[in-house]
């Protein structure tokens, strides 16, 4: 005993088949779209969902893919993809759009973290530039291999290790060597001061 099959159970159109479909549907035919539609919306939804989306998301997304297919059926090129590649690429990169967007945070135009710093005013100016010219000088009476550490890791934003590794001195060395001229610089600051 046989049963018909409904329109939404049909066969599911071979490859070659789907990419003639695709390529009809980029000359406007809407019953070859309404034929992907019948083939690829379900598939998709269920893709989407195995790869974590709710129901309806997955709805929303399937539209939205299915509806991007029937706009630009036209930039299909069955030389670099099957229909179905082309399709599952387009409902992917929906769905990773989507979660970019549910992760990027909300931004707050008053949150005070994002409004520029006030300007400096001359005298704090000059105080920062008075210290800098101090620290400078400071450095310059260090050991040189205490300053090569110290531009190494603190000016040069290298750890302890990269630096001991590219110059082939133990760990401890290098760490003796930037606490050392660390405890050198704030003696010579707070005597400067």
């Amino acid at each position: 005993m046989t049963t018909a099959r409904s329109s939404t159970e049909a066969a599911a159109p071979a490859p070659e088949a789907q990419d003639e479909l695709l390529v009809a549907t980029a000359a406007g035919d809407k019953a070859a779209f309404s034929g992907l539609f019948l083939h690829f919306a379900p598939r998709v939804k269920a893709l989407l969902i195995r790869a974590g989306s709710p129901p309806e998301v997955a709805d929303e997304i399937v539209q939205d893919v299915m509806l991007t297919v029937w706009r630009k059926a036209g930039e299909y090129d069955r030389s670099r993809a099957s229909a179905a590649a082309w399709i599952f690429t387009i409902a992917r990169n929906r769905r990773i759009d989507l979660l970019r967007h549910e992760r990027r945070p909300e931004i707050d135009p008053n949150d005070p973290e994002l409004r520029p710093a006030d300007p400096e005013d001359a005298e704090s100016a000059l105080q920062r530039a008075e210290i800098g010219a101090r620290l400078r000088d400071a450095i310059g009476t260090l050991p040189r291999e205490q300053e090569e550490a110290l531009a190494a890791t603190f000016f040069n934003d290298r750890s302890y290790g990269d630096y001991a590794a590219q110059s082939g001195l133990p760990l401890g060395t290098v760490k003796s060597r930037l606490r050392l001229a660390i405890e050198r610089l704030r003696v010579q600051l707070k005597e400067a001061h």
